[in-house]
């Protein structure tokens, strides 16, 4: 008896099901992510459809029946259908004809199993009818999905040399699905051209890090990483412990996973290489400095709101998570807005200048001193801008 997807709430949605019918009876199969999803009864976010119609066919068909139509990846057969419970990507059946580790040459193709061959993971590669929910199932995958085993389709060297992003890929899923022992045969791959990760481009290895580092608790398969040889190209410097010990801080104090938080922590607490991490990784300006004002953690201190104050919730609870501080001052707790101006100051007699700014800081920090205790301000300011006997 054939294998059947699951009724869910999804695979229940009105717009789906019309979406389905104007793309025509047998043009349409579920795939990837929301089939294997549902299978290991996880919440789908997205739902992708296969199709052998050729895209130009898509977007007319879509057309007519008055859906709009985004081109977003045409060049690889890609369109996404805008619908009312959310955007559904449609891509024809495709085979590799060239590629070169970073990007593949496709064709379209007419059948199901050669687009299901071009795909990494026999987990990802399984496809299921919209009218019937039968499974198609070429490769194992329903066996390793059971089994909650990563495996790579076919020789799993040569889909590394399709694509040498699929190394990092292979930890991010074997972290976020896998079980233990690991598929030898795809360890050993992964191990054996690790030196390839070094022909991608930075961007990319940095996205794929911090999907990894973002899920729950990544810290077991990091350090499979570094035993295999693999950590060390895409990141040398790493210290596993580290990061270790913060995923437990952050799991006793309820704080929820942060990739660049946990970035910070396998880098050293050292600005340099914080800028140089994320140089190599061409993080975002924002991003870059989180990372430069985690790295100064050595000087976290004993007061978790005013650390916060200088340097945003962010910046302090990523302090105090690196350190193993307490974090609990910060749970429901707003940076408060320093209520004072140079105006006030001014019209203490002060002339304006290099004084007001000086009196300014001055009653800023006795006011965070305080408890930032807005009541005091007052006082705080006749004190400061009361003439030396």
């Amino acid at each position: 008896m054939a294998e059947r997807l699951p009724e869910t709430d999804w695979t229940r949605r009105e717009d789906l099901a019309a979406l389905v019918a104007v793309l025509g009876p047998g043009n349409a199969r579920y795939v990837g992510g929301a089939v294997r999803d549902t299978l290991l009864g996880i919440a789908v976010k997205d739902v992708d459809i296969a199709t052998p119609l050729r895209p130009l066919k898509v977007i007319g068909k879509l057309k007519d029946a008055g859906i709009k139509a985004i081109p977003t990846g045409i060049e690889h057969g890609t369109v996404t259908a805008l619908i009312p419970f959310g955007p559904v990507e449609i891509t024809t059946l495709r085979h590799d004809v060239s590629t070169d580790g970073r990007r593949a040459t496709v064709a379209f193709a007419d059948d199901w199993q050669d687009d299901a061959a071009r795909r990494d993971f026999t987990m990802n590669a399984l496809y299921a009818d919209p009218a019937t929910l039968e499974i198609f199932d070429w490769f194992g995958g329903m066996e390793d999905l059971n089994a909650r085993r990563v495996r790579f389709i076919g020789d799993a060297r040569e889909r590394i040399r399709e694509d040498h992003l699929r190394i990092l890929r292979y930890f991010r899923f074997q972290a976020r699905f896998g079980s233990q022992p690991a598929d030898a045969e795809s360890e050993q791959a992964c191990s054996e051209l690790a030196a390839t990760l070094k022909c991608l481009s930075r961007e990319r290895i940095g996205m794929e890090m911090l999907n990894l580092l973002g899920l729950l608790d990544p810290a077991p398969t990091v350090a499979r990483m570094g035993e295999l040889g693999v950590l060390n190209q895409v990141l040398p410097e790493a210290d596993v412990a580290a990061l270790t010990a913060l995923i437990t801080h952050e799991q006793h104090c309820g704080i929820a996973p942060d990739p660049l938080r946990r970035l910070a922590a396998l880098l050293p607490a050292d600005v340099s290489h914080a800028e140089q991490a994320a140089s190599r990784f061409r993080l975002s300006g924002a991003q870059k400095k989180r990372l430069k004002i985690a790295a100064g953690r050595d000087d976290v201190g004993a007061n978790a709101r005013a650390l916060a104050y200088r340097l945003g919730i962010d910046g302090a609870l990523d302090r105090l998570l690196l350190t193993g501080a307490d974090t609990s001052p910060l749970q429901g707790w707003a940076v408060p807005r320093f209520p004072l101006k140079g105006g006030e100051v001014v019209a203490r007699g002060v002339k304006a200048g290099p004084q007001v700014a000086r009196i300014l800081c001055e009653v800023e920090d006795a006011w965070i001193a305080s408890g930032f205790d807005d009541a005091r301000v007052p006082a705080l300011l006749d004190a400061a801008t009361r003439p030396v006997s």
